[in-house]
This record gives C-alpha cells, structure tokens and sequence, in this order.
C-alpha cells in the first residue's frame, strides 16, 4: 500500500467529521460533484413522506398552520443563518437564486439613492448573475460594467450603485475577499451583494461581522437540499426599512390576509417572500439541514482545506507531469472547497472517471472541476480520485487523438 493511501486512512481515522458520513446516502461511488449537487441526507425521504401523506394527505389547509407552513421561509432561514454568520430573522427562503438576484440588486440601486446609476458586477461571475444584472440596469436606468473582483476598489465612483460579487468563483474555487471589498464598497457609498452559491456550508462568511448588505445563495449544493431546492436572500436588519423589493407580493405584505389594493411591506426579512412557499422543496430542505446539529463551520472549513491540500498532493503524485494544471489558488486564503485542474481533453478525461466510479464535473472548455463537501468527502476518497484521475490520463496518453476527440 502507498505512504499516501496510508496516510488517507490515518487521516481519517483522526478526522472529528467522519461520523457524519453516515448522515448521508452514499454508495462506493466517489462524490466530488457536492459544489453541484449534494448528496441526499438519511433523514430526508422519511421527512418528504410525512409531508405528503400527514400534513398533506390528512390535515391538507390546516398545515399552513398546524404543521408551520407559513413561517417556513423565516423559519428555515434562521437554521441556515449560523451557517453564513447571520443572527435570527435577517434570512428568508424562497424562490431560486436567480430571482433572488434580481430581487437584491434592484433594491440595491434603490437604497443607494439620487445620483448613482452604476452597477458593478464581477467580470467572473456566473452567466446568470450578469444577466440578471444587465437586466436590473436597463429597469432602473442604469449602466453595468463588468470588472474582475481584484479591481473592484479601483473601479468604484460616486456614480456606483450596487456592486454584485461572487463569493467563491464557481469556475476555478477562487475565493474572494468578502471582508476588504465589502469595506471599499461601503467607503465608496455603494451597496454590497454577495454571492453565496460556492460558500456557504464550507467555510466561514461573516455576513454580520463584516456588514455585508444583501446576499443570495442556493441551497442544493454544499447545503445538501435536494435538486432544485430553495434559494434564499439576506437583509441586512440595519437595512430592512430601506429594502425595496421589485417583486412585492402578497406574502410579503403587511396583511396577506387582507387583500388590499395598496402594498404596505411587512417588517423585517419578510420583505424578500413573494408568492405563495414551495412547501415540499422547502421542508425537505429543513429536514436536510438537520445534519448540521453540532456542527461548527470553522471545523468545516478546517477539513475542507485539508482535503483539497490532500487532493493536490495526490494529483501532483499520480498524474503523469504537464497532463494537468491547477487554476485553484495554492494559498488557503484563497481557496474555496473546490480544485479546478485545466486538462487539454478534459470532457473525454470526465466521462472516463465517472465510469471509474469517481463523480466530479467538466466546465468548457477544459476544465476539470472536483467539490469537497467536508461532511460526507473523506480523505481515502480524495486518494482515489486522484489515483484514478492519474491512471486515466495515463490511459488517454496512449490513444490515438482521434479517438479522444470522438463525439
């Protein structure tokens, strides 16, 4: 057996987290694809079955309030509050990141008051956010101008608005500094949005501490609620007066039962609700954030470096030299739970893992992208993912071109 296989094992035998692996449905498959999709946890199915068949099929209208429906966008929030260093009642589930997006850069501008008609977005955002944001622009009469992170304290005037910064790139697990740019922002008299997506539930994010303004984030990744599960929107308490949302609905009105003509805003994070909650999706999601009970996200954070320092070690190990190439910063600092390696044939390279057993992801055009999700990923799994992911390139080194390239 190798020195690294041996260390894996002794790695995990040491690790506090290896308990909660048994908190998910797994098999022998080696899931690095967590910053996409997480794995289901156990005590979900049996959640979702009392849903439908108690509160559903037997108490049916009685569950919005016998079974807590209505407060469930509040409620939920709060659970995932710690998980981003937010007190109670500053978070409120609902809808898809995108249109919570929307939702938090229109208000943004709003908040900023007379005069300032820009919005910065990151220039490495995802496609979406840029969207979004152009479209955001265009409603309020505004400019968007598109500048990597790094140059965001240079690029900000009196003219900005809103800035719209990823937290983590989602392409290359770069991650920003939340802390000093949200200073600059608020130097420069600007509002601050941040995105959650490749964040939270792997490394601490202060929203609090650091006085993020709004932020957004889905919940289907390293929160584990399932495909499609809702998003969510923080808002700042110091800032919930202020908050406009372009979408007012009834349930964020100050009497949704009232059924008035004219929209008064409830108090609080109630603001960012719309329509009506998706209740499945949302309590399926509660019950999967259970498996955080007892879980502290700087422990989090402390093994999820450790596996992609591990991971780097291995690749740099096993594969062949010059196959692959890391786009993922080496320092910690500034690092999310994911390693992004450039590989010429990188798609080909994927399929072929997955085939192997090892589950990670292919951005175009060559990029291989592998996410650690510290509460199930142990450290013999980074070993042979990264022994695997050697001896395919290997393999591939060896084939005609044309076959690589083969649809």
């Amino acid at each position: 057996m190798s020195e690294l296989r041996l260390r894996a094992e002794k790695l995990d035998a040491e690790d506090p987290l290896a308990g909660k692996r048994s908190e998910f449905v797994l098999d022998d498959v080696v899931y690095l694809d967590g910053n996409s999709l997480g794995a289901l946890p156990v005590g979900v199915p049996g959640r979702v079955e009392d849903v439908v068949r108690r509160q559903w099929g037997e108490l049916r209208i009685r569950s919005w309030e016998e079974s807590g429906w209505w407060t469930a966008p509040e409620r939920i929030g709060d659970r995932i509050a710690p998980l981003v260093g937010a007190g109670p009642g500053q978070i409120v589930v609902g809808d898809s990141t995108s249109v919570n997006v929307f939702k938090a850069v229109v208000a943004a501008v709003r908040m900023a008051g007379e005069g300032r008609d820009e919005i910065l977005v990151d220039a490495t955002t995802f496609p979406t956010d840029g969207y979004i944001a152009e479209s955001a622009a265009r409603m309020t009469g505004g400019t968007l101008r598109a500048v990597a992170p790094g140059e965001v304290p240079g690029a900000l005037s009196g003219r900005t608005a809103a800035v719209l910064l990823n937290h983590v790139d989602y392409r290359t697990g770069r991650l920003h500094d939340l802390p000093g740019l949200t200073a600059a922002v608020h130097a420069a008299g600007a509002v601050a949005v941040w995105d959650l997506c490749h964040s939270a539930g792997v490394l601490p994010v202060g929203l609090d501490e650091h006085g993020v303004d709004l932020a957004v984030g889905c919940t289907y990744k390293f929160l584990n609620g399932g495909p499609g599960s809702p998003a969510y929107l923080y808002v700042r308490a110091e800032l919930q007066d202020r908050f406009d949302s372009p979408l007012p609905g009834w349930t964020s009105h100050v009497e949704p039962f009232g059924m008035r003509t004219d929209f008064e805003p409830a108090a609080g994070a109630v603001r960012g609700r719309v329509g009506t909650p998706d209740i499945l999706s949302m309590l399926a999601l509660e019950a999967a954030l259970e498996v955080w009970d007892g879980v502290s996200i700087e422990a989090v954070r402390e093994k999820s470096l450790a596996l992609t320092d591990f991971f780097l070690e291995c690749v740099g190990a096993y594969a062949p030299q010059g196959r692959v190439e890391s786009v993922t910063p080496d320092a910690p600092a500034e690092r999310g739970s994911q390693v992004a390696l450039r590989c010429e044939d990188a798609g080909e390279v994927m399929k072929r893992l997955i085939e192997r057993g090892v589950v990670g992801d292919f951005r175009h055009p060559d990029v291989l992208r592998f996410g650690f999700t510290p509460l199930y990923v142990g450290f013999a799994d980074v070993e042979r993912a990264a022994r695997v992911l050697g001896e395919v390139l290997a393999s591939c080194e060896e084939l005609d071109p044309r076959e690589v390239l083969a649809p």
